[in-house]
């Protein structure tokens, strides 16, 4: 008799014999995440600007508190439109401190409604989120031939990431250290980080290459 394939370090085979990344199993919630989510690119700036800010409620936290809590936290940030969540004031740093179907930590929705007007002087001087975000996507080069169990593991952050850090500091934004926008580019679609044998990873590739990169404002 056969013996089954072994599988390699980070990676489950599911019942059906489908191999996914290890932290895509053990909940319904991170399943489905991980098969119809993470990775794909995304290049609406709604879209980007909630990821930011829900990754900067996870610092700390487990991402499956924040999966949970997803709803709850676009209804208390107006779907997290940031022309609406940069008018918020004082009177809703309250309410959403008040809210306990998100996290309530101040630093945290201070730094959401800050973020939302940095949005808006981003998206003034660089086009869109998407362009600026994207700008930051490293050369194939840049990238190492296999992304492994452990060599993800070995790359919290990355230098774009810590670029990106950098250049979103410098223009107002908060909550955005090197692994937040890290795990931003993974979440994003912006690098592909499923690990080889995933069988996402394929699907994620194919969507990479067909994409049309958003453009940066002419100057």
């Amino acid at each position: 008799m056969n013996r089954p394939a072994e599988v390699p370090e980070g990676l489950r085979r599911r019942a059906d014999g489908t191999l996914a990344c290890w932290w895509g199993e053990g909940h319904d919630d991170y399943e489905a995440y991980h098969d119809t989510e993470w990775g794909l690119p995304v290049t609406e700036d709604a879209r980007l600007y909630e990821k930011m800010c829900l990754e900067g409620f996870q610092s700390g936290l487990s991402w499956l508190t924040i999966l949970r809590k997803r709803e709850n936290f676009r209804a208390a940030f107006c779907g997290f439109d940031f022309e609406i969540v940069a008018g918020f004031g004082d009177a809703d740093v309250e309410r959403l401190l008040g809210d306990a179907g998100i996290v309530r930590h101040r630093g945290k929705i201070e730094a959401t409604i800050n973020n939302a007007r940095a949005a808006l002087d981003t998206i003034d001087a660089h086009g869109s989120l998407a362009a600026f975000f994207w700008s930051f996507e490293p050369a194939p080069q840049d990238r190492p031939l296999v992304i492994d169990y452990r060599t993800l593991a070995s790359m919290p952050s990355t230098p774009e990431s810590t670029a990106l850090s950098k250049a979103l500091r410098k223009q107002g934004w908060r909550f955005v250290g090197p692994t937040t926008c890290y795990a931003l580019m993974q979440a994003s679609g912006i690098v592909n980080d499923h690990l080889e044998g995933c069988h996402r990873r394929p699907v994620i590739e194919a969507v990479r290459a067909a994409l049309e990169r958003p453009a940066a404002l002419s100057t």
